[in-house]
């Protein structure tokens, strides 16, 4: 795949992650890491052999150097804006029970909430195979929203693909106030990736069927319904293309649903049917989901194949 790249833009912010179960009122251990989900889905793009860019504002500051070390570590092309007038977002992340994550987000007047449309250079959208949104970007802030449709409208323009991922985080905006701006940029797009509440929030009251068919009609090619374990289907001109998920002893979910719309594009850059892109963008979520971060357990291409000629059990339903 060479020459082909994949470019996408949003906030990566600094991660601390409680090392034990528990409230953050009492865990003593914590780890430092970064996370985002535009930056997780170039890492694991990266891991399986796709040439990929991100972009973003960072402070300048530690926090925002440790970012673009750890994407830069990841062979990721690292488009990063050092913002001396902002710090760099933080996240914090508790697991309050064993088999639940809560993530809490500090990010208010954060280096990243001020992306612009002047921070897109010349030609970097223009010359990708695909330009990767997320609807965190479109509700951070209006100027990131701002920067996100521009960036979307020269894809557009220069025939590049345009892929959103819905990624609704309440905590920005409440759902009446999402839906009419994740609904305008996903009918700009060619493929949506969305779970079932996620498309709701576009096309209120509808089924994910429906909504489909209702972004068909604004242009967009391909809706993908995010199942989670139950596994995925895509909707698209040809009909409807179901892949059954994964049963995977779970450590930490979060991260899974970018590191399988990373699966998913890099199959679709491969070419590869619709049933072996949902097989291969299942497998990255599942595998995503065997370890702590939100980035870290993204697969390699060898280690995919060692999962998908193992013991991995789909999940029939």
């Amino acid at each position: 795949m060479t020459g082909v790249r994949v470019v996408t833009l949003g906030e990566t912010m600094a991660l601390v992650r409680a090392d034990e179960t528990g409230s953050l009122r009492h865990v003593r251990d914590m780890s430092l890491g970064i996370g985002g989900a535009e930056s997780n889905v170039a890492v694991g793009l990266s891991r399986l052999g796709v040439d990929a860019s991100w972009l973003g504002r960072i402070g300048d500051d530690s926090l925002g150097a440790r970012v673009i070390r750890e994407l830069r570590a990841e062979g990721i092309d690292v488009r990063a804006i050092a913002d001396a007038d902002a710090p760099t977002g933080l996240m914090l992340k508790e697991r309050p029970t064993a088999s639940t994550t809560a993530v809490h987000y500090y990010r208010s007047g954060s280096a990243g909430s001020r992306l612009s449309s002047a921070d897109l250079p010349a030609g970097w959208v223009e010359e990708a195979a695909i330009l990767h949104v997320t609807g965190i970007t479109a509700l951070v802030s209006d100027s990131a929203h701002a920067a996100l449709v521009s960036a979307v409208e020269r894809a557009k323009a220069a025939g590049v693909v345009v892929s959103f991922d819905v990624n609704y985080r309440s905590a920005l905006a409440s759902r009446t106030t999402a839906g009419p701006l994740l609904r305008d940029i996903a009918a700009r797009a060619d493929i949506v990736f969305g779970g079932a509440e996620e498309l709701s929030i576009l096309f209120p009251g509808r089924s994910p069927e429906r909504a489909a068919a209702l972004l068909r009609e604004d242009g967009c090619r391909t809706t993908v319904l995010k199942q989670g374990a139950a596994g995925a289907t895509v909707f698209d001109e040809t009909g409807t293309t179901v892949g059954a998920g994964f049963r995977v002893d779970v450590v930490d979910t979060v991260g899974a649903g970018d590191a399988f719309v990373a699966g998913y594009l890099s199959a679709m850059l491969e070419h590869l049917s619709a049933e072996e892109t949902l097989r291969r963008a299942n497998a990255c979520g599942a595998v995503a989901c065997l370890a702590p971060g939100d980035w870290e357990a993204a697969p390699t291409l060898r280690e995919l194949e060692r999962f998908l000629d193992g013991d991995a059990d789909p999940v029939m339903r």
